[in-house]
């Protein structure tokens, strides 16, 4: 949660998929407004497993008792299938991740905004602020005659007055 909210527990007995325990998260209204915006992203990517791997299906553990030593032991199997599709808050529905890709390349310029948050996040060591966001709209369209290529965002990025230090939280360096 972001900072100051307090974590929360919604009742998720019952819930067998990670869908159906995000849909009890929603139905906690302080968390709706943002698993709204966050959840579709996750969707996207959950045929990716924990390290990367993609899959069809979840793997489950599952515990049984060996009958000749009555000693415990944990067996994979397979689970419910991955299910990717969902619908962007603007209603924009994807079926899988490479749709959900090409929904996000329809605006190159707002993937190329979150590129440099990250990055001037990384490089100031702080989350960008109010301050920030017309230095990052300019490295944005500067970088638009040259798609938005990630050498031209950096470059522009460590040119730009927030990494440079001449606004840095109100000091000079």
């Amino acid at each position: 949660p972001p900072p100051g909210v307090p974590a929360l527990e919604p009742d998720v007995r019952g819930a067998k998929t990670v869908r159906q325990q995000l849909a009890a998260h929603r139905q906690v209204d302080t968390c709706a407004s943002c698993h709204k915006r966050i959840d579709p992203a996750g969707f996207a990517l959950e045929n990716f497993d924990p390290i990367g791997a993609w899959r069809d299906q979840y793997k489950i553990l599952i515990t049984e008792t060996d009958p000749a030593t009555g000693e415990p032991h944990v067996r994979p199997k397979l689970g419910s299938k991955v299910e990717s599709r969902d619908v962007l808050p603007d209603g924009r529905e994807f079926d899988s991740v490479r749709e959900f890709k090409s929904l996000l390349l329809d605006d190159p310029s707002n993937v190329a905004m979150v590129v440099i948050e990250k990055l001037l996040t990384y490089a100031l060591g702080r989350e960008p602020d109010v301050n920030d966001r017309e230095e990052i709209a300019r490295i944005v369209e500067c970088t638009k005659a040259r798609d938005y290529g990630l050498r031209s965002l950096i470059k522009e990025l460590v040119a730009s007055e927030s990494f440079m230090g001449v606004r840095d939280s109100g000091t000079e360096r």
